[in-house]
């Protein structure tokens, strides 16, 4: 399956890289903002928040190998705030802080280098052993598999993810445990940092 080179992607792009046989990155796309690209979507006491990386300035169409991550906004500090202000009560933020947190100290030039080595990281804590390998040329257009039409369409989207309580989320897994369900009822799809937060290594579980 080809899957999209995303930032702390959401648990239904975990669960096609857990169920799929073997994995491409897509880094030959052409890059589009406001997309899982360069944000997720996060837990937090008024709803889903959304992390943003910005980008430096592209002209034209640039591919995904090749955008750059500028340092406007001080954005690596504010990411990790909102990840430590979000899910610092969580069971498992703790456990896992200090493998997260070099990535929001250490300056990456390439966005999808950073973006693959995350998804390296949660594949680890989540003991996904599946190698993941990167197109050498653009496959999405014809990459054939199990939900990977659903997840080219929902990388291009500037809001891929469902903002609205409901009892499951799109591919049909089972609720978990949620800091702030009780405020605004479960929310599904979220980034996969919130399954690992709040269930720790039985996150593969929900995969």
């Amino acid at each position: 399956m080809v899957l999209p080179c995303c930032y702390l992607a959401p648990v239904s792009h975990y669960s096609a890289y857990y169920r799929a046989d073997e994995v491409r990155l897509e880094v030959n796309d052409h890059f589009t903002k406001q997309t899982l690209r360069n944000r997720c979507l996060i837990d937090s006491p008024s709803g889903a928040l959304p992390l943003t990386i910005p980008v430096c300035k592209t002209e034209g169409k640039t591919l995904m190998r090749d955008v750059r991550i500028s340092d406007h906004g001080n954005w690596r500090h504010r990411h990790w705030v909102a990840l430590e202000s979000s899910y610092r009560q969580s069971p498992f933020f703790e456990y896992y802080a200090d493998d997260f947190a070099p990535f929001y100290e250490k300056k990456w030039e390439f966005l999808a280098d950073f973006n693959e080595e995350l998804m390296a990281l949660v594949a680890s804590l989540l003991d996904i052993g599946k190698p993941v390998t990167r197109t050498t040329t653009y496959e999405g257009a014809r990459s054939k598999g199990q939900g990977a039409g659903e997840y080219r369409r929902a990388v291009q989207s500037s809001c891929p993810l469902p903002l609205a309580p409901c009892p499951s989320t799109q591919d049909g897994s089972r609720e978990y445990y949620q800091v702030f369900a009780s405020r605004h009822g479960f929310l599904p799809d979220l980034s996969i940092v919130d399954l690992l937060f709040n269930q720790g290594p039985e996150g593969v579980l929900w995969l």
